[in-house]
């Protein structure tokens, strides 16, 4: 399993308050011109972070830019996301947040709406390799074995349309610098391999750590 060392902090002074690490990751895309970057502050489970997506036209799909805040709690639990999609022709604003009693609400600014999504824990985001760390540092999948089918909140670009998937992960292997895992969603099994912080080093046919 090729994994480099542990992401680079953003501020080595500050790594030892209060068990929060600030970092910076950066991916680029694999099959086309995009990248995504983003600063987190980890701690144990807990994640407070924003980031962006930049994609370029190919294909038949139009470029856009797309920034989000995620907010995750001490129980590796989502509990507020806000996006900003932008297109040549259009700019799109949503949040998404868990409420106590486990119901998701959608806010696009024209009236929130109430959602289950069948009890989901996690969001990920079309694109993006940062949102699939969610469930695999919430589960301890970076640091032990296990195998695991999630119900996941998918938030499209650049339309920021969402809807229910379910997930699968499977660990392939595991040690010292993290662990290989098998994901799908339906569609073909990919081989993620994650560092020691459970965040992405490469997604084969999407993105790998730069």
């Amino acid at each position: 399993m090729n994994v480099p060392n542990a992401t680079e902090p953003a501020q080595s002074d500050s790594t030892s308050r209060a068990g929060r690490r600030p970092v910076m990751v950066t991916w680029e895309g694999l099959t086309g011109p995009r990248l995504e970057s983003a600063r987190l502050v980890l701690s144990e489970n807990r994640i407070k972070g924003s980031g962006r997506v930049v994609a370029a036209a190919i294909e038949g799909n139009e470029a856009y830019n797309a920034s989000f805040e995620l907010s995750v709690g001490e129980d590796g639990v989502v509990s507020r996301l806000l996006l900003r999609s932008t297109t040549a022709e259009e700019e799109r604003t949503m949040s998404l947040s868990r409420t106590e009693d486990g119901m998701w609400i959608v806010d696009r600014g024209r009236g929130a709406e109430r959602r289950d999504f069948e009890g989901a824990l996690d969001v990920n985001l079309q694109s993006s390799v940062l949102f699939n760390a969610l469930p695999v540092r919430r589960l301890g999948l970076h640091r032990e074995a296990g195998e695991h089918e999630l119900p996941v909140v998918w938030v499209s670009l650049p339309d920021l349309s969402v809807s229910l998937v379910r997930e699968r992960y499977r660990t392939v292997s595991v040690d010292e610098r993290g662990s290989v895992l098998a994901f799908d969603r339906g569609e073909a099994t990919v081989e993620l391999v994650v560092d020691r912080d459970g965040l992405v080093v490469e997604y084969p046919g999407l993105a790998r750590r730069v």
